[in-house]
């Protein structure tokens, strides 16, 4: 272009060109037809020109300003074309609904409960449903990898045929022990898998691990004891033996030894003298696993502190039968007042390997007025009393809280805080004739329901009236004839009687109770 400029710049240039030539150039063409000829230099000559020519930069400059004019129109013809038929497509079709993936939580327990009427129409922050596998730790095996996590199979039993399916576990709640010495019952292959795959779980995998060996357990406690105190923490003494040529003669009897991973009762030997003593040594040398021996507590009642969450209840267990061991047999189950002292006990060992959720403690009371603590138990610890459903529904609140927190993010409220923290025995106490020192500076214990339990079965649970609200308490049902023997029970114990005397009442009590209860 710039070319151009200069050559019709110079005046030789433009004095060479025929006359009427720049004017042909400048005529537009005719529309007529694209093929004429262009007219002859003579008859252009002849005919004056109508219109002044313009010069090369005017004629550019409009012509770009047409292009651009042009260009710009098109681009907003399609760009109103293009939102109205975004407009029309929104109004012919709404919006699909965002579908999320169900979360799975795989409960580890057995077959007498089913954990999913209790997470039915629950939901993790309003938006994420909860998918429940449940079986037992011989139903399941599993393979972690690092990028993909764990990958559970499930061999249940349906209708009478046998199921097997995979799934991938978002969440886990184990209620059954990962660890026993019955051949065939050692699962902590199973515990180290799921950590493997970092799938999170209530309790914590870690802490599961760690209750898979009781004197592990125990050597916690000792800590608490060495920190708190004796009179805070009043532990029982215990000695390990890591195997049978190590147990030598103990300074007094009688003593109770416990051999290896015993729970459940299991495992446990009183033994009164040293003969006794020396054969016990002979079966756990058999067994090849190391043991354990502490001093007998001659006990009145064992108690039972447990913590699920934010909420707490003590119990008390009086053998009836008479066997040493309280969980033996029969027995007389009666929930009493929580204490400062007991909540710093449960308080104390949840604090254990990271934390507990769920965890109760066991303790004796002694007929020389101590407490002396003997083991702490984690989310496998079996649920006993009248309150069994309202203990199920805190676990399913507490896991809900935990998933949420863990897979979302999001930290919820504890549904148990709204109620009272600690509930309390439903009717009237008084106080024992026998009482102990300890329990004078205490609430003394009420009787809330008596129980008795084979050695094959645990304490079944009463009917529990449903609340009112949210925030309501429960009221006393009506007095039926298992609640009668318990007053009777209660009426025998409130005179200052002897503990033989006490006894032989409260048997006498008990078969004219049954007596009139299978008359009818």
């Amino acid at each position: 272009m710039n070319y151009l400029r200069r050559r019709l710049s110079d005046s030789s240039f433009v004095a060479n060109l025929p006359n009427g030539y720049m004017m042909d150039l400048q005529r537009p063409t005719p529309t007529g037809s694209s093929t004429s000829s262009p007219a002859s230099p003579a008859t252009e000559r002849r005919q004056p020109p109508s219109l002044p020519t313009p010069t090369p930069t005017q004629g550019s400059a409009s012509a770009s300003g047409s292009f651009l004019s042009s260009f710009s129109s098109v681009v907003k013809s399609a760009q109103m074309a293009q939102n109205a038929a975004a407009a029309a497509h929104a109004n012919a079709q709404p919006p699909k609904p965002v579908i999320r993936k169900p979360k799975i939580l795989l409960v580890i327990d057995d077959q007498h409960t089913d954990w999913a009427k209790y997470f039915r129409g629950k939901k993790l922050n309003g938006e994420y449903e909860i998918r429940v596998e449940q079986a037992e730790f011989s139903e399941i095996n599993l393979a972690s990898y690092v990028n993909s996590g764990c990958m559970v199979d499930m061999q249940v039993t349906k209708g009478g045929a046998k199921v097997v399916r995979a799934v991938k576990p978002d969440f886990v709640l184990i209620r059954q022990h990962a660890y026993s010495m019955v051949p065939g019952e050692d699962f902590r292959n199973l515990v180290i898998g799921m950590h493997f795959g970092g799938v999170p779980s209530v309790n914590s995998l870690f802490s599961i691990y760690n209750f898979c060996s009781k004197p592990w357990v125990f050597s916690q406690m000792i800590k608490l004891y060495r920190s708190l105190g004796p009179e805070k923490f009043p532990l029982n003494e215990q000695t390990f033996y890591p195997n049978h040529t190590q147990m030598v003669a103990t300074p007094s009897y009688p003593v109770v030894v416990k051999m290896g991973h015993a729970h459940a009762g299991m495992g446990k030997i009183k033994v009164e003298n040293q003969l006794d003593f020396q054969d016990i040594t002979s079966v756990v040398g058999l067994a090849g696993t190391y043991a354990t021996c502490e001093p007998y507590i001659q006990s009145k009642y064992d108690i039972r502190i447990q913590k699920i969450g934010n909420n707490y209840k003590a119990y008390m267990r009086t053998s009836i039968s008479g066997n040493w061991k309280a969980n033996t047999g029969s027995a007389m189950l009666e929930q009493i007042a929580m204490t400062d002292r007991y909540r710093q006990w449960v308080d104390s060992c949840a604090e254990m390997f990271g934390g507990l959720d769920i965890c109760a403690v066991k303790a004796v009371h002694g007929k020389d007025g101590n407490d002396y603590i003997i083991e702490v138990m984690d989310s496998s610890m079996p649920l006993i009393g009248e309150h069994v459903e309202e203990d199920k529904q805190l676990i399913t609140e507490q896991v809900l809280n935990k998933m949420a927190q863990v897979l979302l993010g999001v930290s919820t409220p504890q549904l148990s805080s709204v109620k009272a923290q600690t509930t309390q025995p439903r009717r009237g106490g008084h106080r024992s004739g026998a009482a102990s020192p300890s329990q004078s500076a205490q609430a003394s214990p009420q009787r809330a329901r008596s129980a008795s339990t084979s050695p094959s079965q645990a304490f079944q649970p009463g009917p529990i009236p449903a609340p009112a609200g949210p925030g309501a308490q429960k009221q006393s049902p009506q007095l039926n004839k298992s609640q009668s023997l318990t007053n009777t029970f209660t009426e025998t114990l409130r005179g200052s009687l002897t503990d033989d005397e006490a006894k032989a009442e409260t048997i006498r009590s008990l078969r004219q109770s049954f007596a009139s209860l299978f008359s009818d």
